[in-house]
């Protein structure tokens, strides 16, 4: 699976602007609020800055801020952007904004921004021209850009200098910051730029708004300590930052008793969650062991990092029950001289041997991964050694990607000596390859009877319903919508390369009229 595949199955300036922000120098107050990547004094970070607050709330000043204002945010990226998208959602709510599903009727408009990759800088970036026009139109309009591209130098340096339609700018670590931000926003004639290079304290007790009453995300922990040689998530996210255990639980269990059915715990390096903590030895497993004993039918998480998954995470997960037989495991090549110039910290054999002890407590894991062709350097020996660690594994799926270097990162200095025909012939290959054993695996549940979280209507046919299995694999089936949201019994009559098709065999209970 490609990144458009994967992004498909998820989900101007003002009149007077050039005159009121065109006079102001930016750079010397640029270089106030931000300071440029840097590997070495990123990999410094200690934890004594990290606290914790439990007291959110909306300063009175800022109450009905929105009245008669409605919001709109567009999101880019992972999971962790659309579970920010959430509380930026709630802390709109609470300022009195309405949501609107439109950028023409709306008086704020975010776009919640991606840095993992050069083409979702570019459709932001596209974005914003388009709603240069909007500006125009309506001077009143606020247009803020937040997200992961918001902690990147050279992104705030560009909208700074060429996209005088922006508002604001503000970054990862200081969402709770919205309300100030909005305030100052309204009040100034300068953009606003709050963007802090200080790594960011946990904040307890903000306000969601959840995309459905079904399957909730849970941040578990904030940042990254790995400094993979191509990613710029360490600087965007900042360090690895866990919250409370306690807190989670309580959060998970209101879930619950609200009726969700599946919760996916959220972290950059979501496995790494406790080696932060202080005075007490409670990893993943750990939590994941609690966790299982609430009253919910599904729990995953997301995203792993093979130099963190340990054995006592995969004691636990081998207990099943609402613990999901299924694990991201992200490899990114499958050759050891790659992986090390990708400062993965792991070897093919390692990685494999990993494999091996899942597996053995776990039978039925599916698993599925990331990939990255054409990293510099890359042979065709060692590409090879990727095909073929993929076949051994036996992934059911995988991200593919063709490596572009990220302003910042260290690869980014390395030379891109990968010729880009090439690339793309590698990743053709590896695609194909995970086409066949993506449809290898779901042969596999022909026959066969699954339950499955039923999510809503199929994208295709709304006379279709679809909803996930255990697995991950998406199935589509015919039933009544009395089906959507509960896990039903779905016999498998055919499978196709990325889902399957289905008929349920039980009669759901009728429901009664009020």
């Amino acid at each position: 699976m490609n990144e458009e595949q994967r992004l498909e199955g998820q989900q101007v300036e003002s009149a007077n602007s050039s005159d009121k922000k065109s006079a102001k120098d930016y750079s010397k107050y640029f270089e106030q609020v931000i300071t440029a990547p840097s590997l070495t004094e990123a990999k410094k970070r200690g934890k004594e800055e990290v606290k914790y607050h439990n007291d959110f709330a909306i300063s009175e000043e800022f109450r009905g801020m929105g009245e008669g204002r409605k919001f709109y945010i567009r999101t880019y990226g992972c999971q962790m952007n659309e579970h920010d998208t959430e509380v930026m959602a709630g802390i709109f709510l609470a300022l009195g904004y309405e949501p609107t599903d439109s950028v023409t009727n709306a008086n704020v408009i975010l776009l919640n921004t991606c840095a993992i990759r050069e083409n979702a800088e570019n459709k932001v970036f596209g974005e914003l021209g388009h709603l240069k026009s909007l500006k125009l139109e309506r001077p009143d309009l606020l247009i803020g850009v937040c997200g992961c591209m918001s902690q990147e130098e050279s992104v705030v340096n560009k909208i700074l200098k060429t996209y005088h339609q922006v508002d604001m700018i503000f970054g990862t670590h200081n969402i709770h910051r919205l309300p100030n931000i909005l305030h100052e926003a309204y009040m100034s004639k300068e953009m606003v730029v709050e963007v802090w290079s200080k790594e960011g304290d946990v904040i307890e007790n903000l306000p969601k708004v959840r995309r459905g009453k079904i399957k909730a995300w849970v941040n578990i922990m904030y940042g990254c300590d790995k400094f993979c040689t191509y990613c710029i998530v360490p600087f965007t996210r900042g360090k690895e930052r866990s919250r409370r255990p306690e807190e989670i639980i309580q959060e998970v269990r209101q879930l619950a008793a609200q009726g969700y059915k599946e919760v996916t715990l959220l972290g950059q390096n979501v496995n790494a969650y406790g080696k932060d903590l202080e005075g007490v030895n409670y990893g993943l497993g750990e939590l994941m062991d609690d966790l299982r004993k609430i009253d919910i039918p599904r729990i995953r998480f997301t995203t792993s990092h093979p130099r963190d998954f340990d054995d006592r995470l995969i004691e636990v997960l081998a207990k099943g029950g609402n613990l999901m037989d299924h694990i991201h495991l992200p490899v990114q090549s499958g050759s050891t001289d790659v992986l090390k110039i990708m400062a993965r910290k792991y070897t093919r054999e390692q990685y494999l041997e990993l494999v091996r002890k899942i597996k053995a407590a776990i039978p039925n894991v599916a698993l599925t991964t990331d990939i990255i062709v054409g990293y510099p350097n890359e042979t065709d020996k060692q590409f090879e050694e990727t095909m073929s660690l993929y076949r051994e594994v036996g992934y059911e799926l995988a991200y593919t990607f063709i490596y572009s270097p990220r302003e910042g990162t260290p690869a980014a200095k390395m030379e891109d000596n990968v010729p880009l025909e090439v690339k793309k012939e590698r990743l053709q290959r590896l695609n194909a390859l995970v086409n066949e054993m993506s449809l290898e695996a779901m042969k596999k549940h022909e026959g066969q009877i699954v339950d499955v979280l039923v999510e809503g209507e199929s994208k295709n046919n709304p006379d279709v319903l679809a909803g996930y299995t255990s697995k991950s694999k998406l199935v589509n089936f015919v039933a009544p919508k009395t089906a959507i949201g509960k896990i039903v019994k779905v016999k498998i009559t055919q499978a196709k390369t990325w889902s399957l098709n289905g008929e349920m065999v039980e009669e759901l209970e009728p429901v009664e009229v009020q």
